[in-house]
């Protein structure tokens, strides 16, 4: 995975087969459809993907994760988690991909190419069963958090604009969800 020009990059993680897990997924896909990035930003759809992240994060200065995590608040919950504090959100297993996640910034740290500032966007998920849709909770979580990636980037100088979403019919969008 090659970067551009970007120097932020956002990524987000999660299994889209089981329901609130896939929320960070979800979320890059908000703001890839509904707005215009700058130059310096690049969306990545990490889905479970681990070590296959390494190459693009050692060539970025900041990063935005957006991912499920168990936070020990309310389902639905939103918070935001600086550099210093995510091993121990990555420490506790919530899926496969956030071993290699944890991995990833291990290895980032052994080969000195560590973004200069990484955020965790994290979402308390309310459902994991199987399914390829958010609960009603976790849709307004992935709302929440799409603001918070917009503020984030804001306040580094990137400031994406909004764009006109075209309206999908339904057949399109049961295929879409699939693809």
């Amino acid at each position: 995975m090659s970067m551009s020009n970007a120097s932020i990059l956002v990524i987000g993680l999660g299994n889209l087969l089981l329901s609130d897990e896939g929320v960070g997924v979800h979320v890059v896909r908000a703001l890839a459809e509904r707005y215009r990035l700058p130059p310096a930003v690049e969306l990545i759809d990490g889905g479970t993907s681990g070590m296959d992240l390494l190459d693009a994060l050692a060539q970025a200065e900041r990063v935005v994760v957006v991912d499920a995590a168990r936070t020990g608040q309310a389902p639905g919950t939103v918070i935001e988690v600086a550099d210093g504090e995510l091993p121990a959100f990555f420490s506790q297993k919530l899926s496969p991909h956030q071993v290699g996640f944890s991995d990833v910034l291990a290895s980032l740290e052994l080969i000195g190419s560590r973004p200069r500032e990484i955020i965790l966007v994290a979402i308390e998920p309310a459902d994991l069963s199987l399914g390829i849709e958010l609960s009603q909770c976790g849709r307004e979580a992935a709302a929440t958090a799409l603001q918070a990636v917009l503020r984030r980037l804001a306040a580094w100088g990137q400031t994406p604009m909004q764009q006109t979403v075209k309206r999908v019919g339904e057949e399109q969008k049961a295929w879409l969800a699939c693809a």
